[in-house]
C-alpha cells in the first residue's frame, strides 16, 4: 500500500525469543492455516504523508482457520515485514510444511530522522515445528516483495522491486536456496505461478504490464512477452482452471486518488495471451484474490481511507466482489469492510472470505454463499497491523 517506495516496511529483531504467546499448534491436523506479516513501522497522517516508526515491533502470525468465524493464533514470530509493497509478500507451500516472508525494506535512525531503506531478507518458516518457527533466511535480490510457490512446492519465485529482478528459489522442505535470478527491465511487484506450473505471471508496477514467464523443470525463462495492463497493476491471481488472469490495477502508484480503477481481465487460452477485459472497481484496489471455486474473485478497496484530509477520504474501504463466468468477469457487490484493507483471501473451500484493515488490526470476516458474499459482522483482531497474509492450501 502506499507510493512505490512507501508501501511496505517493517523491522524486527530476530533475536531473543522468536516465540511469542502460542497456543498448541499442530501441524499434523488438517485445519487451512493462514499466514499474516503485521508492520508496526508505517502510518499515515491525516494529509495521507507517511508517519515511521523505528523497527523492532513487526511480527508474523500463523492462524489457525479451522472455524474460520472464529480463527485462533497459533504462532507469533517477530519477524521484519512491510506494508511497502503488495500485501502478498508471504505465503505457505501447497503442503503447509514451510512458509516465506519477504523482508522489503527496513527503518533505521539517520541522524535525527528515521529513514527507510531497501532489505534484501526471505525468512524460511518451518511450519512443522510445534510451534512453527525460523528455519533459515535467504538472501535475495533488493526490496524483495510479492512471492509464491510453484504447484508442486518446489520452487518459488520472488520479485524484487528495488533490482528489477525475480529471484528463483529452490524449495527441498525448509532448505530453501537461490538458483537463479531473472532481469525483467522495469520494477516488479508480484509474481504467481499458473495452476499447470508451466508459466509464471509478473506485474510490472510502474511500466504498466504484465510479463509471461515460462517454466521448464527447474528452469525459468523470460522471453519478453509483455501484456498492457491497466494503471499501476500490483497483484495478479489465476483462476483455478488457468484460463483467466486477473491483475489488480491500483491507478496511483499505491494509493488512492479519488478516481475509479480497474480489475484487468487476461486470457491465458489466447496465443500469445492477452487482456480482453478491464472491470472498473473502486478507488485504490490493493489485494486480490480469486476462490478455489473459480466463480468469484475479490479486491480491496482503500477508498482513500488514510487520507483524512483529502476531498476522497472515507472511514473504511470496501471490497469489490468479481463474478467469473466462463471468460466474463463481471462486479456484483461492494462490501464496506474496515480502514485500509491490504490483504483479501478466500478460505480453501471458498466459503469464506477474509479482508485485512490495517488501520483496524482486524480481519472482516465475510460469508460466501454461491455468488453472494455477505458480512457476518465477525472481526478477528490481531496484535498489530495487518499488511499482507496469505492461505495455506
Amino acid at each position: 500500500m502506499v507510493t512505490m517506495f512507501t508501501r511496505r516496511v517493517t523491522s524486527l529483531s530476530i533475536g531473543a525469543s522468536l516465540l511469542l504467546g502460542l497456543a498448541g499448534f499442530h501441524p499434523a491436523h488438517a485445519a487451512p492455516f493462514m499466514i499474516v506479516g503485521n508492520d508496526e513501522k508505517v502510518l499515515w497522517d491525516a494529509d495521507g504523508k507517511v508517519v515511521l516508526s523505528p523497527a523492532g515491533k513487526d511480527s508474523v502470525l500463523i492462524v489457525d482457520l479451522a472455524n474460520p468465524e472464529n480463527p485462533k493464533i497459533v504462532a507469533n514470530l517477530p519477524l521484519k515485514n512491510s506494508v511497502v509493497g503488495p500485501p502478498v509478500n508471504v505465503d505457505i507451500d501447497p503442503t503447509g510444511s514451510v512458509a516465506l516472508v519477504a523482508d522489503s525494506v527496513d527503518v533505521a535512525k539517520d541522524g535525527d530522522a528515521l529513514k527507510m531503506s531497501l532489505d534484501n531478507k526471505i525468512y524460511v518458516i518451518d511450519m512443522k515445528a510445534n510451534p512453527p518457527k525460523l528455519a533459515g533466511t535467504v538472501t535475495g535480490g533488493k526490496q524483495p516483495s510479492g512471492l509464491s510457490f510453484s504447484p508442486n512446492g518446489k520452487m518459488a519465485l520472488v520479485a524484487n522491486r528495488g533490482d528489477n529482478s525475480i529471484s528463483v528459489l529452490s524449495v527441498n522442505g525448509t532448505d530453501v536456496k537461490v538458483t537463479d535470478t531473472i532481469a525483467m527491465g522495469d520494477s516488479v511487484s508480484q509474481v504467481v505461478f499458473t495452476p499447470d506450473g508451466k508459466r509464471a505471471l509478473a506485474t510490472k508496477f510502474p511500466a504498466h504490464k504484465l510479463s509471461v514467464l515460462e517454466i521448464n523443470g527447474d528452469k525459468v525463462a523470460y522471453n519478453k512477452v509483455d501484456l498492457m495492463a491497466g494503471l499501476w497493476p500490483y497483484n495478479v491471481v489465476v483462476t483455478p482452471n488457468g484460463k483467466l488472469a486477473l491483475t489488480a490495477d491500483n491507478g496511483n502508484a499505491g494509493s488512492s486518488d479519488g478516481s475509479v480503477d480497474t480489475v484487468s481481465v487476461a486470457d491465458l487460452d489466447a496465443k500469445p495471451p492477452r487482456f480482453i477485459d478491464r472491470v472498473v472497481v473502486g478507488d485504490g484496489p490493493e489485494g486480490i484474490a480469486v476462490s478455489p471455486k473459480g466463480n468469484l474473485a475479490a479486491t480491496a478497496i482503500l477508498r482513500g481511507s488514510n487520507m483524512k484530509n483529502l476531498f476522497f477520504y472515507q472511514k473504511n474501504g470496501s471490497v469489490s466482489i468479481l463474478r467469473i463466468d466462463g471468460k466474463k468477469v463481471t462486479k456484483t457487490q461492494d462490501i464496506e469492510v474496515g480502514g485500509l484493507p491490504e490483504a483479501v483471501l478466500f478460505t480453501p473451500d471458498g466459503k469464506y472470505l477474509l479482508v485485512g484493515n490495517y488501520l483496524n488490526s482486524d480481519f472482516s470476516i465475510l460469508k460466501v454463499n454461491g455468488t453472494k458474499v455477505t458480512d457476518t459482522g465477525k472481526r478477528f483482531k490481531v496484535p498489530g497491523h495487518p499488511a499482507s497474509a496469505r492461505m495455506g492450501h
